[in-house]
């Protein structure tokens, strides 16, 4: 699987009005709980209802790959209690839901530094992706214990052990199997929810040209309207990949690809 999708700074991807791969950071569970005077972790609790509708609408929509931030590198910086009960969290969300992923097509993929995880739910993991492993209706990614700068060096020293006879000559194509998401396509679409913009480490590789909408929904009342909010952004951006608004109605082989050196051509933006 790894290897087959085109690279967005090697070539031009195909583009379609419907975003094949969307990326989501889960933002904003805190203070949804915060404003109803509710504890922090009934927000969490709320924000996995939130990730199962968001399953069901990708779905629909004909997104083929849907991927989730659910718990960062830098996530363990929270107070024990919390990030206690995101670990049981994810351990009865796996329990509860791989059977309804599995029934209705859905793969799921769990990508992150695990090692730092209880044996129990990383045998919950691997479990689930077994089961799940030969569907193709959406896979649906988690970030757990993901950092994109973490993802990129274990990419790196991947490729230095497997070939070190070609160090100081790696290019991207001898990269890219190794990377944590090399199973799936670039994301068109990343979405953060809550107000915040940045993309606090997540997909760092991966998201060099992917279309970027924040919007200040906090994650538990995002649903299909700000899921096809989103969507309708997309659809309006004028996705270039570096060529100029000119060049669009051109077709991808008369376009000079990285492989193929070319003049200079002066651009207003990327």
């Amino acid at each position: 699987m790894a290897g087959k999708f085109t690279s967005s700074t090697q070539a031009i991807p195909d583009v379609g009005n419907i975003p094949r791969h969307v990326a989501i950071i889960m933002d904003g569970n805190g203070r949804w709980a915060k404003q109803r005077f509710m504890p922090r972790v009934a927000g969490h609790k709320r924000g996995v209802e939130t990730v199962r509708s968001m399953v069901k609408a990708c779905i629909a929509r004909g997104v083929e790959y849907l991927t989730l931030f659910a718990f960062s590198s830098e996530n363990w910086r929270r107070p024990a209690e919390e990030v206690s009960f995101l670990m049981n969290l994810f351990i009865n969300a796996l329990q509860g839901e791989i059977g309804k992923l599995h029934a209705n097509g859905v793969r799921l993929k769990v990508v992150g530094d695990l090692a730092a995880f209880e044996p129990r739910l990383v045998a919950l993991i691997r479990e689930g992706e077994a089961r799940t492993a030969n569907n193709s209706r959406l896979t649906l990614t988690i970030a757990a214990n993901y950092g994109g700068r973490w993802d990129i060096l274990q990419a790196m020293n991947q490729l230095a052990l497997a070939h070190p006879e070609k160090a100081g000559c790696y290019g991207e194509a001898d990269l890219a199997p190794h990377l944590m998401m090399a199973y799936a396509p670039e994301p068109d679409l990343f979405i953060r929810t809550g107000g915040e913009q940045r993309i606090s480490n997540f997909l760092l590789w991966q998201l060099a040209y992917s279309e970027l909408h924040f919007t200040a929904t906090l994650w538990p009342d995002f649903d299909d309207v700000a899921l096809d909010a989103a969507i309708t952004s997309y659809r309006r951006r004028e996705r270039r990949f570096g060529r100029t608004s000119e060049q669009l109605g051109e077709p991808a082989s008369a376009v000079p690809s990285a492989s193929t050196p070319a003049p200079p051509v002066a651009d207003d933006d990327a």
